[in-house]
């Protein structure tokens, strides 16, 4: 008759120690039903669930185990584990699952204790924990350091929405992101994603800019904050602030293209993408003389913004076609999603204002960055502490993924 064991081995790390300690379970035929292992700064935590098809071989075993630990310095625990007990573990793997990741420019246990006593006053169990970014030097500090762990729960929360409130009240209050959301097959296979341009993908309101250069700065920048707030609508108050441009020379369109500075990450975060295999979109609000300078810097797929009418050098005032606003972006999103072939759970959709806000809420992963208050209210998901690169992490990406070539540039 068989009998299950749980196998617990921790200790200072070294070369082959895997393979000693399943070599003797190897010997007497056992069957490894779960598996796991964590080494942090050289100390191992490995842990070995088996059945022992010859229940009288557990004493040889139990022996030849603690004489391997005992000579490699290794502390070996090994205790019975009841078959009910087991199918009861097995039957629990159908249960909900999340991945809640926590992002900052540095992470303290303050932190991560709030988020975990949030997981677990809703009634859900911690199975696993990944950092995702590289090791961090103390002697060597980094000038915009990034630090992310990755949660992965299980278990239904007794109130997702307090759930969900209880996570802005930490992020708020101590500086760092904590996304939320369900960990599907959808999760590992996003495909394409879609970036606002203005305050996300530049540190810029590009209207805004235009609007200093035209002397109409003040009038504009009352329009846009209002606009941006979700105040009022999005394509009234952009034909009211295009007005104002009348008159502006073409040639200082060309100018203030290269004067826009890109967020932090921008770069990384497209670069990485693509390498990946992503698809890349830019739907925006603001203008595609803009939108067509990045197409270029950043290998962008997908363009779709708003044209500006220009007659004889100069800006009429008007646009040419459609207003880009945030219906419209929902339904860009959808004909894109279309177009490539694939479900909307694997897209994402990353802004930073109102009207950013209907394609953020159909995508399958919705970010809000750097957002406005009313943005990151609703949004599941934000990154506000760190650069657009922090992407990378709410995808699962670790930094070893992130080549250095891309890092350097």
């Amino acid at each position: 008759m068989s009998e299950i064991i749980l196998i617990s081995i921790t200790g200072r790390d070294r070369e082959g120690l895997d393979a000693k300690f399943t070599g003797i379970l190897a010997q007497y035929n056992v069957n490894i039903l779960d598996i796991g292992q964590a080494v942090i700064h050289k100390h191992i935590s490995l842990g070995i669930l088996a059945e022992i098809p010859e229940r009288e071989d557990f004493s040889s075993i139990f022996k030849d185990m603690l004489f391997e630990g005992h000579n490699q310095g290794l502390k070996v625990t090994i205790k019975p584990v009841e078959a009910d007990n087991y199918e009861e573990w097995v039957q629990s793997q159908g249960k909900e699952r999340r991945i809640i990741t926590i992002l900052g420019r540095t992470l303290s246990a303050k932190q991560i204790s709030s988020v975990a006593s949030v997981i677990s006053e809703n009634n859900l169990n911690i199975d696993g924990i990944t950092r995702l970014t590289g090791r961090i030097s103390l002697k060597h500090p980094q000038e915009k350091p990034r630090a992310c762990v990755q949660l992965s729960v299980s278990g239904k929360p007794l109130n997702i929405l307090d759930m969900r409130k209880r996570f802005m009240e930490i992020s708020q209050k101590t500086g760092i992101d904590i996304s939320f959301h369900i960990d599907n097959i959808y999760r590992k296979n996003r495909k394409l994603v879609v970036f606002d341009m203005d305050s996300t993908l530049i540190q810029a309101e590009v209207i805004v800019e235009l609007a200093k250069l035209a002397g109409v700065g003040e009038q504009v920048d009352k329009i846009t904050e209002s606009a941006m707030r979700g105040e009022i609508d999005f394509k009234e108050s952009f034909r009211q602030r295009v007005a104002l441009l009348k008159g502006l020379p073409e040639e200082k369109l060309t100018t203030l293209t290269k004067t826009l500075p890109l967020s932090e990450g921008a770069d990384i975060v497209a670069k990485t993408l693509k390498s990946l295999g992503y698809k890349l979109g830019i739907l925006s609000g603001g203008f595609r003389f803009v939108g067509e300078y990045l197409q270029k810097m950043l290998d962008i797929d997908y363009l779709f913004a708003n044209e500006l009418d220009i007659q004889d050098g100069l800006v009429t005032g008007e646009v040419i076609g459609d207003i880009v606003d945030g219906e419209k972006k929902a339904a860009l999103l959808r004909e894109l999603a279309e177009k490539e072939g694939i479900d909307l759970e694997q897209t994402i959709a990353v802004g930073d204002g109102a009207n950013d806000l209907p394609m953020i809420s159909i995508a399958g992963l919705g970010v809000a960055f750097n957002a406005k208050p009313i943005v990151r209210e609703k949004a599941s998901n934000a990154i506000s502490s760190v650069g657009l690169d922090g992407l990378l992490y709410l995808i699962g990406i670790h930094d070893r993924e992130i080549s250095d070539d891309v890092r350097e540039q």
